[in-house]
């Protein structure tokens, strides 16, 4: 029994000593608050629970880097592009926060091998943003503001081409809309909260619907977000959408 005690103490501190080795792989730096790292590493769908019946998971800390990220990223393009107005600042940043650019994001740099593959399989898709954005709610508090903010310019300058993204469409909704005005046609989006199995929490379910027939649908964290995807899958079984 105490040999298969000390075999189980080893292989868990193993396991640790293996994480913490890919978390200063990915930060470039070491924490000095290693439970917080820890914990940004726990995404909902691999919630610990307590004695006492609370979860302990990721999701204050995606809350707060999904803040920060915010503000980091605004700053950069108000410094980067001086000449900007605030409609183009305003759009940059949401292409670049944009859920399903954070999830590639993340991957690029390698947070899927922090994550235990039993979390991914069961994590809605995007567990990968979300657990990058808790990542960097870990770097704000232990390190702080200006140290959260040198690792996310520095991970934008190494995996985002900016003038490439100015040029890539991401409005799907508006674009919908400008094609319904000019070939007169009816256009409505219909968006509700839902319970997907594939997703840990309730998630928005929209649907572009044209001349009463749903020509795309969607699914994000939040209305725009669903909304925007469903209009990006409906632009595709339009083609002269492009010539608006």
């Amino acid at each position: 029994m105490l040999l298969e005690k000390l075999v189980g103490i080893r292989f868990f501190y193993s396991k640790k000593k293996s994480l913490r080795c890919k978390i200063v792989n990915l930060l470039e730096f070491i924490p000095g608050k290693w439970s917080l790292f820890e914990l940004a590493f726990i995404p909902r769908s691999a919630s610990i629970f307590l004695e006492n019946g609370q979860s302990v998971n990721n999701d204050r800390l995606e809350y707060l880097g999904d803040a920060v990220l915010d503000s980091i990223v605004a700053e950069y393009l108000f410094d980067i592009y001086p000449l900007a107005d605030e409609g183009f600042l305003s759009k940059m940043r949401s292409k670049i926060v944009k859920r399903s650019h954070l999830n590639e994001l993340a991957l690029k740099i390698g947070i899927d091998q922090c994550i235990a593959q039993t979390a991914i399989n069961s994590g809605g898709k995007h567990i990968f943003g979300n657990t990058f954005e808790a990542l960097l709610g870990s770097i704000y508090l232990d390190k702080g503001y200006n140290r959260t903010r040198k690792y996310v310019i520095r991970i934008i300058r190494r995996n985002i081409h900016l003038e490439a993204l100015e040029k890539h469409e991401t409005d799907y909704k508006s674009r919908m809309i400008e094609w319904a005005q000019k070939n007169r046609v009816e256009i409505s989006f219909d968006c509700q909260e839902e319970y997907l199995t594939s997703e840990s929490q309730p998630a928005f379910v929209a649907k572009v619907i044209v001349q009463n027939n749903v020509l795309g649908t969607g699914i994000g964290h939040s209305k725009k977000e669903a909304e925007q995807s469903a209009a990006e899958q409906a632009s595709s079984n339009l083609p002269d959408i492009t010539n608006v």
